[in-house]
């Protein structure tokens, strides 16, 4: 026998219980002031103790990465607990302020949590790419001296309804996974409802196509020896035959119910009959909820056996939602929670004394001692705390671009990017680029050409060795630095959100730059948000974006991703109008990823810009005549606080403009037009709505925390705009993103923009359309702020 086995059965029963106490006191026992539900999952957390007590105490190693079934977090809390690493006030805490995180988060709770889960699937998609980013970085010699680690997923079998997992599979499949582990637990239960019959083996040809080693772990060790029984086969083949629901149900109802359906199924067969009556109720019940998923000498054996390779490997471990609780099997269990005499029956069961709830070693049946030593032989915690730190990567002092007279600003990204790719420097090393199929058409296909796309193995370009002529030479290698992706858009989020967290993963920075479509951000927005609630780095670059992709039409035109930037934690949102404005973000943005200071706002512009965060930068594909001037410190800060003054308004002004992003010629049209008249209009440019209201918002809550000279950027640039003039924003997008500028000083406001699904035309017609030409912007002007009719009104074409 495993030496490790009766300390490993103790410790299971000891996270079980802990995890039923966690939730049992923060809904029964804890003041509930309020009166709302505390809620948490008894019965879902139960059906991972053995996986996770094997797991932890056993067979991780410190380098192995774990995303844990969100509904299985006070699993993982308790077993923190035990090594350590999380507080009895945290446990105590659960789900309430400050307490344990009702689900395990990076960011939030105080343990050792590898990655964030929460919204079902990302969590498990996570490992996948985190694992295509250990390979990457050990590619390039960048981890040559940390052993690799396995990227461990636990997963609930409802959540492989996920279409996510599934796009996930076929990405790993082309860019040749390795070291992969997903543990699904097959419970045979959904949040409503029982699984459909047959699922697992569905499952298994899936993965098996994909490329998975895949191992079944169905029967435990009880079973086996009762198969090995005269009359075992019999038993063994009703098993089989069982239906889930059927299976569940017997399994709440009991020994007895098992030995009269399975009596009565059966028949008088002699063998399978002694084999059933030598056991008792109670035995009887053991035996027939002894799967694979709760046994633990079947869980090290297959663990330890997948180790011996790097393959990805699908483990199907048959469990019961519920098991060792009275709620065992039940079709209702998600939610339900178990009542004080049942938690005090399992509290006799456990041996555990009244006001010793949360004593470690409690009702055990080892001594204290032992279990101490089990504990601190974990390989998993043999190094202590596992996050990395990871030294910044020194980003230029500009980044250069060449500027034409007219140019786009997604042309100058490109543009930038391809000045970079020249260089040799570290910077340029640390970069990894990242797109869903639109890689070209995003203008990277220069970086491309440049620094190659990455695969573990060399492949050469078809054409080019054909001797095809082509613009582009896409040779794979392990030096090359653009990962290229199929066109899933939630596959993007989730590489960034690995390649983002490669400091603190692997101990090794890495710079991400994404690019998409504007529009689809929306298809890979749970992703997005997933990765900025784990504090992941990136530059994510959208583009081309609104109705100013015109010919293309509705669908292929976004409208509320303005509002997204602003309303996304973690995530800065820029809009530039002109490429200079754009190096100059850029430049910003690669050195903002990587700060990791204090929260608090700084006095200038009242952001949290020490702690960093990534960069969302909204681009389009028009092209603009750029303005000839010199990027002055003063101008490049305000460019990355959010706006500055192309002409500053005087004491008279009755109207002033402010506009962002592409529609910046209709802007400035206007303005010029008007200023015939209105002498002493304003043109405010706006690079980043996002931090201009975060800023705002910043200094009016330290203002009414007594920090009276608090003044934030925007309120700065406003402060000698007349009060009786009015303020006209213009976007190529959901006119709310600029509207609430007329509340920061009282000023009254008219927001253009664009509301509705657009559709095919040009330019020119969709900016008519939806009033945000600049004959749009002066009849606005003349409703808002009357004066003089304008006397040479044109229209741009």
């Amino acid at each position: 026998m495993d030496k490790r086995l009766p300390a490993l059965v103790e410790l299971e029963r000891k996270v079980l219980w802990l995890s039923t106490w966690m939730i049992h006191h923060a809904n029964h026992l804890r003041p509930n002031g309020d009166g709302m539900k505390v809620g948490g999952h008894q019965a879902s957390s139960a059906s991972l103790a053995a996986i996770m007590t094997a797991l932890y105490f056993a067979v991780l190693k410190p380098e192995d990465r774990v995303a844990v079934k969100p509904h299985a977090g006070p699993i993982f809390h308790a077993i923190q607990y035990l090594f350590g690493q999380q507080s009895r006030a945290k446990l105590e805490g659960f789900r309430a302020y400050g307490g344990a995180q009702s689900y395990p988060s990076r960011t939030k709770d105080a343990d050792d949590v590898d990655f964030s889960t929460g919204s079902v699937g990302l969590g498990v998609a996570q490992t996948l790419f985190s694992s295509l980013v250990q390979d990457y970085i050990r590619a390039k010699n960048m981890a040559a001296d940390r052993p690799e680690g396995r990227m461990v997923a636990l997963i609930g079998d409802a959540e492989m309804d996920e279409g996510n997992i599934f796009e996930a599979l076929m990405e790993g499949w082309k860019h040749g996974l390795r070291n992969t582990w997903w543990i699904v637990d097959y419970n045979r239960q959904s949040l409503d409802a029982v699984v459909r019959d047959g699922l697992w083996s569905r499952f298994e040809a899936i993965f098996r196509n994909f490329g998975w080693d895949v191992v079944i772990l169905k029967h435990g060790a009880l079973m086996e020896a009762a198969f090995a029984e005269p009359g075992g086969e019999a038993l063994r083949g009703w098993i089989e035959a069982c239906p889930n629901q059927l299976y569940s149900a017997l399994t709440f109802q009991g020994g007895a119910a098992w030995r009269k359906r399975l009596l009565d199924d059966l028949g008088d067969q002699g063998l399978v009959t002694a084999l059933i009556e030598r056991r008792s109720d109670e035995e009887l019940a053991r035996l027939m909820s002894n799967l694979g998923g709760h046994d633990m000498p079947s869980l090290l054996k297959a663990f330890e056996e997948a180790r011996q390779h790097d393959r990805p490997v699908c483990f199907i471990a048959y469990t019961i939602k519920g098991f060792g609780l009275p709620l065992a099997g039940h079709k209702d269990n998600h939610a339900g929670l178990m009542t004080p005499s049942q938690i005090d029956v399992l509290r006799q069961a456990m041996n555990v004394r009244e006001g010793h709830e949360w004593d470690e070693f409690e009702g055990l049946g080892l001594p204290e001692d032992d279990l101490r030593a089990a504990i601190a032989s974990a390989p998993f915690i043999s190094r202590g705390r596992r996050r990395y730190e990871a030294k910044p990567v020194t980003v230029p002092v500009s980044l250069d671009v060449s500027l034409q007279p007219a140019m786009s600003t997604q042309a100058g990204f490109g543009l930038v990017m391809h000045e970079i790719a020249k260089s040799d420097t570290e910077f340029a090393r640390r970069i990894v680029t990242a797109s869903p199929d639109v890689t070209v058409s995003t203008n990277l296909g220069a970086w491309v050409n440049r620094r190659g796309l990455f695969a573990r193995e060399e492949m050469a370009d078809l054409f080019r060795k054909e001797r095809i002529p082509s613009t582009y030479n896409w040779n794979f290698s392990p030096q090359g630095q653009h990962m290229e992706l199929g066109i899933a858009e939630m596959n993007l989020f989730l590489m960034l959100s690995a390649l983002g967290l490669s400091h603190s993963l692997f101990g090794e920075r890495l710079l991400p730059v994404g690019t998409l479509y504007d529009p689809f951000i929306e298809r890979g927005l749970d992703a997005l948000n997933y990765a900025c609630y784990q504090d992941a780095r990136f530059l994510l670059v959208a583009t081309p974006s609104g109705v100013t992709l015109a010919p293309e039409g509705g669908a292929h035109q976004s409208i509320a991703t303005p509002l997204i930037g602003m309303g996304q934690d973690g995530l800065a949102a820029f809009e530039p109008a002109f490429v200079d404005e754009l190096a100059v973000i850029m430049r910003w943005g690669f050195d903002y990823m990587q700060r990791s200071g204090g929260e608090e706002p700084a006095a200038g512009n009242w952001l949290r810009d020490d702690s960093g965060g990534s960069v969302y930068l909204r681009l389009s594909t028009r092209m603009v005549e750029q303005p000839q001037r010199t990027m002055t410190p003063e101008l490049s800060q305000d460019m990355i606080d959010g706006a500055y003054w192309l002409r500053r308004p005087g004491p008279n002004a009755q109207v002033v403009v402010c506009y962002t992003g592409a529609v910046a010629p209709e802007a400035i049209e206007a303005v010029g037009l008007m200023s015939e008249d209105r002498r002493d209009i304003g043109l405010l440019a706006i690079t980043s709505a996002d931090r201009l209201n975060a800023g705002w918002s910043a200094a009016q809550r330290a203002r009414e925390q007594g920090e009276a000279q608090a003044r934030s950027h925007v309120e700065r640039l406003l402060a000698d705009v007349p009060r009786n003039c009015a303020l006209l924003t213009v976007i190529d997008g959901h006119p709310a993103t600029l509207a609430w500028l007329g509340s920061v000083e009282g000023h009254r406001t008219r927001s253009l923009g664009v509301e509705h699904f657009g559709q095919t035309g040009t330019v020119a017609d969709l900016y008519r359309h939806f009033g945000i030409d600049a004959q749009g912007i002066i009849s606005a002007a003349e409703a808002i702020a009357p004066g003089p009719p304008i006397r040479h009104l044109r229209v741009v074409n």
